[in-house]
């Protein structure tokens, strides 16, 4: 069971302490879902909260690489739009498009985690290909039919394990109270 459980589960993006939870560890360089992680699924937009804590790890000095399932142009819309390498059509939770994804950033195990909100895809392909997940609640409940049946198995996977959570809106936008 340890492969389908995240190393640290957060209620969103911005709970990730860039200084403390990546550069902190030694994680510099992040493998990043993109579907219901950065990207919400209804609205299709980067909620701005999301977008303001990129800008901030990146110039904290942490690179990032989109790594997704998607079969269509959205990855690739993305990441131009983001300056962002991607891995499309990544068959997670097969190890090859974390590992390509690495290459991209000249990235090791020792220096990337991977974040996404998917049990099924990204904490087991992360842990399948040696590295660590942060796994995020999804930023939306719309989802695809599929996507919403995994969600409750990890229901029962997580149990009563709660995200952690912001400690306020204004933190979470990066904004003074």
């Amino acid at each position: 069971m340890a492969l389908l459980t995240p190393d640290r589960y957060f209620s969103r993006i911005t709970c990730v302490d860039i200084d403390r939870d990546l550069i902190g560890c030694g994680r510099i360089h992040v493998l990043l879902d993109i579907d219901n992680t950065i990207l919400a699924r209804d609205t299709r937009e980067i909620p701005r909260d999301v977008g303001m804590w990129l800008g901030r790890a990146r110039e904290a000095g942490v690179a990032f690489c989109l790594v997704s399932n998607n079969w269509h142009d959205t990855p690739h819309r993305l990441g131009a739009e983001l300056m962002m390498p991607v891995v499309a059509k990544a068959m997670k939770p097969l190890p090859p498009a974390f590992l390509a994804a690495m290459r991209k950033l000249g990235a090791t195990r020792r220096d990337t985690v991977v974040i996404g909100d998917q049990l099924a895809t990204d904490v087991l392909g992360a842990h399948v290909a040696g590295l660590p997940a942060y796994m995020l609640q999804p930023l939306v409940e719309q989802d695809l039919p599929h996507t919403l049946l995994l969600r409750n198995v990890e229901r029962a996977i997580l149990g009563d394990r709660a995200p952690e959570p912001v400690a306020n809106i204004q933190q979470a936008e990066g904004e003074r109270p």
